[in-house]
């Protein structure tokens, strides 16, 4: 048996933990729908996906991808531009693959969404009510009809990993799904928006900056409680609260 120094919890909260142990991260989630999605997203996904090494509901354990991640939100990406048109040209590669056979939220789910969450920061005072309703008004930009590709769901930056100027592997499915392509790009620039035209240089045609931008605003404004309610602060420097700002 292998032996290790530790072990590293890499995110916990009420819903999900994960853990990691040596070179295999072990997701512990109390929505076993969620995790059946992961696999199955995995085994469809035409990109590096990370190798399902056993499942034992509630656990599922998973090999390690090599190289690094983009970076964190908050903090500037170390990644190359040749890094980001690598990732442009993955996501391109997901988004022109057959649709995963389970739907995504529709457009009215979206729009009720968001209204709900503007609705409670307003009445908690979580962010002035100005900063609210003008990022409620560039997410407009997003709630329109798309074309449903295959999404990631949610491609944060610290969900793609690469090495030499390549994409070698994306973590975190359980978000999967057909859904707006935009979103993707979105989720994977949130507070990098410096990087945007990098990616776009390897994901090609058909991007729309203004739909994306809306994506930012929705993005932001949906999470920030959820956010706060799980021990997360969306007001640190480059997050989630400085995305809003720059909308003003």
């Amino acid at each position: 048996m292998a032996v290790v120094d530790e072990v590293q919890v890499v995110v916990a909260h009420s819903e999900r933990a994960t853990l990691r142990v040596g070179d295999v991260f072990l997701k512990v989630d109390a929505d076993q729908t969620r995790i059946d999605v992961e696999v199955e997203a995995m085994a469809l996904a035409p990109v590096p996906t990370p190798t399902v090494l056993w499942r034992k509901p509630p656990v599922l354990a998973l090999a390690a991808v090599r190289g690094t991640a983009l970076g964190r939100l908050g903090e500037p990406s170390p990644a190359s531009p040749s890094d980001w048109a690598a990732a442009g040209a993955a996501i391109r590669a997901l988004h022109d693959a057959p649709l995963p056979p389970w739907p995504g939220k529709n457009l009215d789910q979206l729009v009720a969404r968001l209204d709900s969450e503007c609705e409670l920061l307003l009445a908690d005072g979580v962010l002035p009510a100005d900063l609210v309703m003008r990022n409620r008004e560039v997410a407009a930009a997003a709630l329109r009809p798309w074309k449903p590709v295959f999404i990631h769901g949610d491609l944060q930056i610290t969900h793609v990993f690469v090495e030499n100027d390549a994409v070698t592997g994306v973590i975190d499915w359980s978000e999967a799904a057909q859904g707006d392509a935009m979103y993707d790009l979105a989720v994977l620039t949130l507070g990098h928006e410096e990087c945007l035209d990098d990616l776009l240089g390897g994901y090609g045609t058909d991007a729309d900056p203004d739909v994306i931008r809306g994506w930012w605003s929705w993005r932001s404004l949906v999470a920030s409680r959820w956010l706060i309610e799980h021990g997360f602060d969306p007001d640190s420097p480059g997050c989630e609260f400085d995305v809003l700002r720059a909308r003003m």
